[in-house]
């Protein structure tokens, strides 16, 4: 069997030589035919069999590869667009601004072989890269008639003049344009703009590269657009889980304030405040993402509460991997496994001890939270991780391991084991590349 190569070499070389070879022959016989009034000598017949075959070799062979060049070309095209969008993925990812719209032009500009580059949205010039920036500057409302008319009709403009630019500085040197809308939910946001110096460069292969990447602009807009909304998604279930605020949890603390009110009424005013303060920081946490730091500090504002409660029958110990304070984690993570262990963990008549350990490995923020309590059952294992069960101040376990899965995949599930009469121990883990948002990468 005769593979694609195989076949490509015969077609472009191994046929021309053939052919070229019985040119060759057919010129020779001419020369030699018998009414030809010129002699010829063997070694010079070799010498024009061997240079009519290769003449004619040599023509077949430049016909063939200019026949394949257009492809040759289209390659080199996908692969300029594709290279100049992988360096510019991570700014439109930020959405069409001032900041990530003058890197997206650098990055064109340096690119291509185009003299000038410009962004823009509906209104207004948001970058402006390459030759006449002294007067095509960011920030200036859109003032070429072309430029408004490519957004109105979303339609790609070629300006082959001055005069079709439109430019009010006389001796501008931009004398011909690319202008390609770029497109959000299928209506225009803005336009990427090519200027040359001159219509040469207003080729099909020029017009095609600036299509091709206006494209894969919009995508990453699109992109952007879902980035947007899933975090507003996630903050809109932050805010519903702050304000789950459990009446049993504020009843129980309000009691245990009045219950101080008499007997020890400077303490009763210190839980107050300190309670005052833990609801202000349950409604005005307004990042999805906190450091270890800022959660664990929620933690022990809740067990003030609960320690004032229990008395010496509860006891917390942290063991808490200076590390790991920084690392950023959901909000209201913590918090709720802490409250399972003391709400539900506490025996009748024995100290409840529970243990706070986190520690950092090379990818992974550990976090266990274990307690020698009552323990759960085999029954109630099986739906400890369901919707509405065990919730302390509003947000369950539940809530902890979907956003947990969410975020991160699903194995970065809770782990929960326990037995009755053996305590529970629960352990999680986040990853250590933890802002959702994408990191914009420092050009090269």
């Amino acid at each position: 069997m005769i593979n694609n190569y195989q076949k490509d070499f015969l077609i472009k070389i191994i046929v021309p030589l053939l052919v070229g070879t019985v040119f060759g022959a057919a010129l020779i016989f001419l020369i030699i035919r018998p009414n030809h009034v010129f002699k010829i000598t063997a070694s010079q017949l070799g010498i024009l069999f061997s240079l009519g075959a290769l003449v004619f070799a040599i023509i077949l062979f430049v016909f063939y590869r200019f026949k394949d060049e257009p492809d040759h070309l289209r390659a080199l095209l996908s692969h300029q667009i594709l290279e100049i969008a992988n360096r510019t993925l991570p700014y439109f990812r930020m959405g069409l601004t001032y900041e990530s719209a003058s890197k997206v032009a650098q990055i064109i500009w340096k690119g291509t072989d185009a003299i000038a580059v410009a962004i823009t949205d509906n209104n207004t010039v948001l970058a402006f890269r390459g030759i006449g920036e002294n007067h095509h500057r960011a920030g200036e409302t859109i003032l070429t008639k072309s430029t408004r008319d490519a957004l109105e009709h979303n339609e790609v403009r070629v300006l082959e003049s001055k005069k079709e630019i439109g430019c009010p500085v006389s001796n501008c040197p931009l004398e011909a344009a690319i202008i390609v809308p770029l497109v959000l939910r299928k209506k225009p946001v803005g336009s990427l703009k090519f200027y040359y110096a001159n219509q040469s460069k207003l080729t099909e292969s020029h017009i095609t590269l600036a299509e091709g990447l206006a494209r894969l602009l919009s995508t990453q807009l699109e992109l952007s657009e879902i980035d947007k909304q899933a975090e507003l998604a996630h903050q809109a279930e932050l805010k519903a889980l702050q304000a789950q605020i459990n009446p049993h949890f504020l009843f129980n603390t309000l009691n245990t304030i009045a219950m101080f009110c008499r007997t020890k009424p400077a303490k009763a005013r210190k839980l107050l405040i300190q309670f005052a303060d833990f609801f202000r920081k349950s409604l005005e946490r307004e990042s999805d993402l906190v450091t270890l730091s800022e959660e664990l500090d929620y933690v022990n504002s809740y067990l003030v509460f609960e320690e004032a409660r229990f008395g010496d029958r509860l006891k917390i110990v942290e063991n808490i991997d200076p590390l790991s304070l920084s690392v950023r984690l959901p909000a209201l993570t913590l918090q709720p496994v802490v409250e399972n262990s003391v709400k539900h963990g506490a025996p009748a008549n024995a100290v409840l001890e529970v243990i706070i350990t986190t520690r950092v490995s090379s990818s992974e923020l550990l976090i266990e939270v274990k307690d020698n309590g009552v323990g759960i059952s085999s029954e109630d294992m099986k739906k400890i991780l369901l919707p509405g069960f065990g919730k302390g101040i509003g947000v369950g376990l539940h809530n902890v391991n979907e956003r947990l899965e969410s975020l991160y995949g699903k194995e970065y599930h809770l782990d929960i084991k326990s037995a009755i009469g053996q305590g529970t121990t629960v352990k999680l883990k986040i990853p250590l590349f933890l802002e959702r948002t994408l990191g914009v990468a420092s050009e090269a």
